[in-house]
């Protein structure tokens, strides 16, 4: 890996690299796997890549950057966003922190294959950090090789962007590239690893800083390094809550609440399971972060999880991600705990996570049914998702299509459009459970007295046509690892707008293959997918 490029248009980026300028760092220079004590950050260089290659990029996230779309198409692009060269002002470094992973505490985690370039401050005064998954090994990488495969990061990038443009909290991503290099993965850990092509994502978001960056230096009573790390992340992240001090410690714990509160709220409309809600995947911003093991719910089942490592427990299930969000958040108040001594005001906060996702849930609700409020409307919610489930419907399309049903719709017309949605004919006794259930929507609609073309409209501007389904993703991977990269682009370009028709690109919003139920990656995937 080389130094700055000489006239590189990405050496006119901003940066500023607050956290390791302001943050205490680790003092060995040496990157070799060890414990990390009393320092937020190792620094790292990026492994080099032997022949980096552009797959895609997003034009949104170079934009925001201050990119142009022959930045990104250069050689210099390629090079530094594989890890090769280093622009003017990069500080590489990797992040160290701990958590609890599924439910138990694992000590220090850290960076295991992330290395960040630096936060560079944008044109209009916006923070953005710049991190690279796949580069190599850093202090944190445990007994991994700190690399990453191009299904995975292809993975990552197409769903990062998708959910932006969904208007869920997320991470960004700018660009995937092929890094020439082969990587051993044994994608389901049952013994059979195979030779895959190596990759590197650029992550992109106003901080990575997670709930287990907290955690750690709580565990290790290292109160002075917590104390620093807290006052950093509330005048870099939460500059609008005031100078650093105990009430504002919780003011601040309180807003982390809120907003992760409304993440899962967004994550339960359009049917995003995370599949690895540790606690060193939670974002201080209540953004989504980590897309490793994830998946969309096709057919509605709360009790489905993407991540093969949670099949038996099924701890972070798409039903169960509202509780396991409220316990995480529990983990960093404990955290927390030995800065504000006092249990009652940590409470107090947590509370602000039910009310805000109990609100915010209702509201959510009402405007996916295409109702101008919601007004005790739980057993009708309920006999629905009871129905879907019961039904085995496509989640994406049945909350499409019911844009287009009304009062005046016939019973028939109701069941064409689950019959339609879903993954089985509707037996008999579920056809009588979908009339009466219609039957009672029908009612509530005509008692709301919205006009028809407003609700249609509004159902449609929150109930998405095209999500990344998850055969979808594995087609373009397919297609990538052949050298074809039209479908990864193509597939972008559809997820930029997914609450539009997009007339000619409908097959991207069809159900599931009966042929992709079961297939690797299309189904079940493990963590290092």
């Amino acid at each position: 890996m080389t130094d700055s490029l000489a006239c590189s248009p990405l050496d006119e980026l901003n940066f500023d690299n607050r956290f390791v300028l302001e943050l205490p760092g680790d003092p060995e220079p040496d990157n070799y796997r060890r414990q990390v004590y009393q320092a937020c950050y190792s620094r790292v260089q990026p492994r080099a890549a032997k022949q980096p290659s552009l797959v895609a990029y997003s034009p949104e996230m170079a934009a925001e950057l201050g990119l142009t779309e022959q930045d990104c198409q250069s050689d210099d692009f390629c090079q530094i966003f594989a890890g090769n060269k280093l622009a003017k002002g990069m500080q590489p470094y990797s992040m160290c922190y701990g958590g609890h992973q599924f439910g138990q505490w694992a000590g220090q985690l850290g960076d295991g294959r992330a290395i960040n370039l630096g936060e560079i401050v944008n044109a209009e005064g916006r923070r953005w950090a710049l991190q690279l998954k796949g580069a190599g090994k850093t202090p944190y990488s445990r007994s991994a090789d700190g690399l990453a495969v191009l299904r995975s990061s292809i993975r990552e990038f197409l769903c990062s962007e998708a959910m932006h443009h969904l208007g869920v909290p997320t991470t960004r991503a700018l660009s995937v590239i092929l890094t020439g290099d082969q990587v051993i993965r044994d994608m389901f850990y049952d013994g059979n690893p195979q030779l895959e092509q190596g990759a590197v994502v650029c992550r992109v978001a106003p901080t990575f800083t997670r709930f287990g960056n907290f955690q750690l230096f709580a565990a290790r009573d290292d109160l002075d390094t917590l104390v620093q790390l807290l006052d950093f992340t509330l005048r870099t992240d939460f500059p609008h809550l005031g100078e650093p001090s105990k009430a504002v410690y919780l003011q601040w714990f309180e807003e982390v609440c809120r907003l992760t509160a409304q993440m899962i709220v967004h994550w339960q409309r359009v049917g995003f399971v995370h599949g690895v809600m540790n606690t060193d995947n939670m974002s201080i911003l209540g953004l989504t972060i980590d897309y490793g093991p994830y998946g969309w719910l096709e057919n509605y089942d709360p009790d489905w999880t993407p991540n093969t490592t949670d099949a038996q427990g099924r701890r972070y299930r798409f039903g169960n991600q509202p509780k396991i969000a409220y316990w995480n958040l529990v983990q960093l108040a404990n955290a927390l705990y030995p800065i504000i001594k006092k249990a009652d005001p940590l409470q107090q906060a947590l509370n602000a996570f039910s009310e805000t996702f109990d609100s915010q849930w209702q509201t959510m609700m009402a405007d996916k049914l295409g109702f101008s409020g919601y007004q005790g409307d739980d057993q009708l919610v309920k006999d629905l998702f009871s129905l879907l489930h019961t039904a085995e419907t496509d989640m994406t399309l049945f909350f499409r299509a019911l844009a287009g049903v009304d009062q005046d719709s016939t019973g028939a017309e109701f069941a064409g459009l689950m019959d339609k949605a879903g993954y089985k004919p509707l037996e008999d006794d579920v056809h009588v459970q979908a009339l009466a259930w219609f039957e009672q929507y029908q009612d509530r609609l005509r008692q709301d007295g919205r006009p028809k073309e407003q609700r249609r409209l509004a159902m449609n501007a929150v109930n998405p046509k095209y999500v990344l389904r998850n055969y979808l993703a594995q087609q373009a991977i397919d297609a990538a690892e052949q050298g074809d990269f039209a479908l990864v682009n193509e597939l972008l370009e559809v997820l930029r707008k997914p609450y539009d028709e997009q007339p000619g690109r409908e097959r991207f919003a069809e159900k599931r293959p009966d042929w992709a139920r079961h297939k690797p990656g299309c189904s079940m995937l493990s963590c290092s997918s």
